[in-house]
């Protein structure tokens, strides 16, 4: 067996959970993973017979991709900003919409300038927090979970990446156990997604990502969102600022939460899929 016919096994496999190209990008991924491949090695090398204990490897692999375990998880890692993250079932897998959450924030020139006190409520893996602190060595960076387990993991990745952030252990939603600082940057991607909104998801995700950082009830769609803009009005600077993701489908009424809270020059940005995904806020 080569890589060339362990990749139509993977194909054939795998045709009732993903599309050809995620498949073929799915097994590119373990490639690297088992062999250290690039896709220009794997081009070249992929006639090449496979020694039986990494067949084996890959056969295993392939049992759990077929249960719809996500690749990231299978692995334990994956890519994000450009930088190494480590993943487990205790942490949402990173997207590609929150690197763009974090470009925005890297771009706007108030934060470039000067040093500024950074928070990331709702931390998971780390991928803000560890992202913004390694591409602002100026800024002081925290970030909260409710998660222990998310906790640990994010402070793996910032070892990982070399970067010191200050992790803590709280519930945004109260009652608050810590004494906050005032900061200037506030950003978070919470749970947003509406149970009604499930069945357009896959079934991947739905059976293997923790569903306490994905999912709010149909009656308080926002419920993360009002509290973190009451936190940013106890806890921001004059002047400072306040980033979300959001739900696709709830920027205008999360423009007018923030509007009836007192912030100011909000911006509600579309992703690269033209979807409104990103706010900007000046409190």
């Amino acid at each position: 067996m080569n890589l060339a016919e362990l990749s139509g096994t993977f194909q054939k496999e795998l045709k009732n959970l993903y599309d050809k190209e995620e498949i073929h990008s799915l097994f590119l991924l373990v490639v690297n993973h088992l062999l250290g491949y690039s896709k220009g090695r794997y081009i070249t090398e992929k006639q090449t017979p496979l020694e039986e204990d990494v067949y084996l490897k890959f056969e295993e692999i392939l049992l759990l991709l077929n249960d719809g375990k996500p690749v990231q998880y299978v692995i334990g890692k994956t890519a994000f900003y450009g930088l190494p993250f480590k993943v487990n079932p205790a942490v949402l897998i990173p997207r590609p919409e929150t690197e763009e959450l974090v470009d925005w924030i890297l771009n706007d020139d108030e934060i470039d300038k000067k040093p500024v006190k950074v928070i990331d409520i709702g931390t998971g893996s780390g991928c803000i927090a560890i992202s913004l602190k390694k591409n602002l060595l100026h800024a002081d960076v925290y970030a909260i979970d409710i998660s222990r387990e998310a906790l640990a993991t994010a402070k793996g990745n910032a070892l990982l990446n070399e970067v010191e952030v200050g992790f803590i252990h709280d519930d945004i939603l109260g009652p608050l156990q810590e004494d906050y600082l005032k900061y200037d940057v506030i950003v978070s991607n919470p749970p947003y997604i509406t149970e009604n909104e499930k069945r357009e998801m896959h079934q991947n995700v739905l059976a293997h990502e923790p569903h306490t950082a994905l999912f709010v009830s149909n009656e308080r769609p926002l419920v993360f969102y009002e509290a973190i803009a009451d936190f940013a009005k106890r806890h921001l600077n004059e002047h400072g600022i306040l980033f979300f993701e959001i739900n696709e489908y709830l920027g205008k009424q999360t423009v007018e939460m923030l509007m009836a809270k007192g912030f100011m020059d909000i911006v509600l940005r579309k992703d690269m899929q033209g979807k409104d995904r990103m706010i900007k806020a000046i409190l």
